[in-house]
């Protein structure tokens, strides 16, 4: 067993090294500047599209835009928002949450530009509903069907081995054995039956229960984390200024810290802020792609959101606590690490805060990630392996309680970088489709508003 994790450290180290680090942040920084700081100046506006009902009933899709984005937001606020958040800075320190941040704000960019390409190439499958993700814009974007077929065989590893099953059942099992007492086993059995149930029922029911469990739990936590946060004001500043520091500097021993370089908080910073926004990867337009949308861009622009509520909000309140209550350099790891933090901030109901948030976040995601890896089986071998899929998928989902978190999180760090690789190599040749289809919709909104605008003063002259 030994053996199998050296060697498995090995490959992440290397998977994970300088080039794909500067492949991914180089992506989101190239597709930044090419539309011009999207992420910045049209947020306002994304943000509206997502609170704003869908107006065209004529749009193609299987749910709706709202939908889709709370499929993409289910597979991704899960464990790496809780668990993922105190792993990074556990083993970086606390500049590793800084760099959770730089990849962030560059991935926005990136997940627009994956998200617009997705409903551009989408088409329909054999059972009427819409498949679409990076699999089909490398095939028909790219003409590349053989990086097109490596992506899809990537995502269905990563739905097995990696976000979408291991870590999230050992992240709820370990939380409610710590909170409530109950053996791994009970919670095990009864997670795996219903995630058995609802994902039966595919992407319609999947997009449903989403859409009331990942808004209410993400306010949930996010208030919880806020009191913390305000209950200590006066040492947020502090906090911030050890965060940039750290990201600069190496982080001395300390406490339960062993120390970290620069670059070991930035391997660890952008590797757990890409596990858990998942920019770059690949898996959201393929939520994206079921959107009832006649606009790839509009829908580029509402699921860039994604990645704001992600990692921007959320995983910044879980690092900040982590960081502010001192736990980061304590002997605890993973969900414990965060339990902690909460216990301190707030006395008795802080573990039940984390436990619940962690429930419902890990246990859409697995709901999300079963979906992706389902359409990329479909890609590979068509609709008629989509219950085998299906049921290997539900095993695995129960047998991921008993694995070791460090094994857990270097297999999914594998995983997670074999799927990006084919993704960003697709935005980098497709980046013109996705700098054209941009312009043409704000040139489009321009003349739209100036239509308005002279047929206003019209009115008010007559």
């Amino acid at each position: 067993m030994q053996n199998v994790t050296l060697f498995l450290e090995k490959a992440d180290s290397f998977i994970w090294g300088p080039p794909l680090l500067m492949l991914l942040v180089g992506t989101g920084i190239y597709l930044t500047f090419k539309l011009g700081l999207i992420q910045v100046f049209k947020l306002p506006l994304a943000l509206k599209l997502v609170f704003s009902k869908d107006t065209d009933s004529n749009a193609q899709g299987d749910v709706s835009s709202f939908g889709a984005l709370c499929t993409a937001l289910a597979a991704t606020i899960g464990t790496g928002n809780i668990v993922g958040v105190a792993t990074a800075i556990k083993a970086g320190g606390p500049g590793a949450l800084f760099w959770m941040w730089v990849a962030a704000f560059f991935g926005m960019a990136t997940k627009y530009g994956e998200c617009l390409l997705s409903v551009k190439y989408r088409v329909v499958d054999e059972n009427g509903q819409m498949s679409g993700g990076p699999m089909y814009y490398i095939e028909r974007g790219l003409g590349n069907k053989v990086l097109a077929k490596m992506f899809a065989a990537f995502g269905v590893g990563v739905a097995f081995f990696g976000i979408g099953t291991f870590p999230q059942i050992n992240a709820i099992t370990d939380a409610v054995k710590i909170t409530f007492n109950i053996p791994v086993l009970a919670t095990s059995i009864v997670i795996t039956a219903i995630v058995a149930l609802v994902t039966l029922g595919g992407i319609k029911s999947i997009a449903k229960i989403s859409e009331i469990i990942v808004p209410f739990m993400a306010v949930f936590y996010v208030l919880g984390a806020l009191f913390i946060m305000i209950s200590n004001i006066q040492l947020i500043p502090q906090t911030f200024l050890l965060v940039i520091k750290s990201a600069f500097t190496p982080t001395a021993a300390t406490g339960g810290f062993l120390g970290a370089s620069v670059m070991y908080a930035m391997r660890n910073g952008v590797a757990r802020g890409v596990f858990s926004n998942e920019s770059g990867l690949g898996s959201a337009p393929i939520a994206t792609a079921a959107a009832k949308t006649n606009s790839c861009v509009k829908q580029g622009l509402i699921s860039m959101t994604g990645t704001f509520f992600d990692t921007i909000i959320i995983c910044t309140m879980t690092g900040l606590m982590l960081i502010m209550t001192g736990v980061w350099n304590g002997s605890l790891q993973g969900a414990s690490m965060t339990n902690e933090a909460f216990n301190q901030g707030l006395p008795v109901i802080g573990p039940y805060i984390v436990t619940v948030g962690l429930i419902f976040f890990s246990f859409t995601t697995i709901l999300g990630w079963n979906y992706y890896g389902e359409r990329c089986t479909e890609y590979l071998f068509g609709v008629k392996a989509i219950k085998l899929y299906r049921l290997i998928f539900i095993v695995l989902v129960g047998a991921g309680s008993f694995l070791k978190l460090d094994m857990i999180w270097i297999l999914a760090d594998i995983v997670n970088g074999l799927m990006a690789i084919p993704n960003l190599i697709a935005l980098i040749g497709l980046r013109g489709v996705i700098a054209s289809e941009t312009r043409l919709y704000f040139e489009g909104l321009k003349s739209e508003s100036k239509i308005a605008w002279k047929s206003k003063t019209v009115n008010e002259e007559n």
